[in-house]
């Protein structure tokens, strides 16, 4: 059927549907500033799965899922990330949604 639009299907996670899935590396001075547990408390504010964590060379890697809107946030947020921070490169990839984590956690 022409036109016909393809259905996503969205699982829930905090009583949101998920809608997606990033994966995003944030590159700067990102280390050492409080960027993974600021991260964790937006996360969560807004109602996002997933985790957080500091990469061997510097940079915080996040995968998130949750609402269009609450990514887009939470993105946007990791442009600028907490104070003491000097984002310069944000690098956002979509992954399938899992669906299968509850709470946004640091990771060591």
């Amino acid at each position: 059927m022409a036109g016909a639009r393809r259905r996503v299907k969205a699982r829930l996670v905090y009583g949101q549907s998920v809608a997606a899935r990033v994966h995003v590396v944030i590159s700067g001075l990102v280390q050492g500033v409080g960027f993974r547990l600021a991260t964790q408390r937006e996360a969560s504010r807004l109602g996002l799965a997933g985790w957080v964590r500091n990469l061997p060379d510097g940079r915080v890697e996040a995968v998130a899922e949750g609402s269009d809107e609450s990514i887009e946030r939470l993105v946007d947020w990791c442009r600028r990330g907490p104070a003491g921070a000097r984002v310069r490169d944000v690098a956002v990839e979509r992954w399938p949604i899992e669906g299968q984590r509850s709470g946004f956690t640091i990771e060591r």
